[in-house]
């Protein structure tokens, strides 16, 4: 707690630039990035962060599919992409659920399949298993061992020891 774990994350998807030394994102110093680099770097960058924000009068699905949304794909067209992460998460049967009506290993896996639906290089996760148990924990960490596996790069931030050794496993 307060070792700079949220911090390296942020600076790392350019809400924070870096008051000394440096921050290289995607082979570019990060202060050399002008506001249209920043966008473009951040669209392969998949963010889960540690409190899950949500529109609340959105539904699950629609929640997951707001990144496509914002940056103009037709969505009707990203279906089957969106039905197939939902079974990969485990929601295919909440996903016209609000988020008030979600647990909260439900909204932790929300979060990871909003912060990959783009297809990013990159998945930065913020005390991802901070608010569920050990089960549902280990279900998300394994989720992120899996996309590492597909080729993404997975940096997370934990206070929890167990996770790091259980990570250490997979």
């Amino acid at each position: 707690s307060g070792a700079g774990k949220s911090t390296l994350l942020k600076l790392c998807y350019m809400e924070l630039m870096a008051t000394s030394g440096s921050v290289e994102v995607f082979d570019q110093d990060a202060r050399d990035h002008s506001r249209d680099q920043i966008a473009l770097a951040r669209r392969r960058i998949g963010v889960v962060h540690q409190d899950c924000k949500f529109l609340d009068h959105l539904s699950v699905v629609e929640n997951i599919a707001l990144p496509l949304t914002v940056s103009g794909r037709d969505v009707s067209a990203e279906m089957s992409n969106l039905d197939d992460l939902m079974t990969w998460v485990g929601l295919s049967e909440r996903k016209n659920a609000r988020p008030p009506e979600l647990s909260g290993g439900e909204r932790q896996r929300v979060a990871l399949a909003r912060a990959v639906i783009m297809g990013p290089d990159v998945i930065l996760a913020d005390e991802p298993t901070g608010n569920v148990d050990w089960d549902m924990s280990q279900r998300l960490l394994s989720l992120l061992v899996e996309l590492n596996k597909m080729g993404k790069t997975v940096l997370l931030a934990t206070h929890d020891l167990n996770l790091i050794r259980s990570a250490k496993k997979q």
